[in-house]
């Protein structure tokens, strides 16, 4: 997968929701565009604490080469 290909999803105007998924079977939800940063090689995930965008718990660094594909994530029902 590219930078720009994650991009694409990262930027969409309205925003939509979207799970990246692993060749290894592990799997991503990112809810805001604020919790991923895309490299040349690879993305850096952010755990978000809360609802803050300026405070994250955690991180993973994702390899571009390692990202099997993407797909948008269903608006949960209330």
């Amino acid at each position: 997968m590219s930078a720009q290909e994650i991009l694409r999803y990262v930027r969409a105007s309205p925003f939509r929701p979207f799970r990246i998924h692993m060749a290894s079977g592990q799997t991503f939800d990112i809810r805001h565009p604020e919790m991923v940063r895309v490299g040349t090689r690879d993305i850096i995930i952010f755990k978000l604490v809360s609802e803050s965008f300026d405070i994250y718990d955690d991180w993973d660094t994702v390899g571009l080469l390692l990202i099997e594909s993407i797909s948008h994530l269903e608006p949960s029902v209330a």
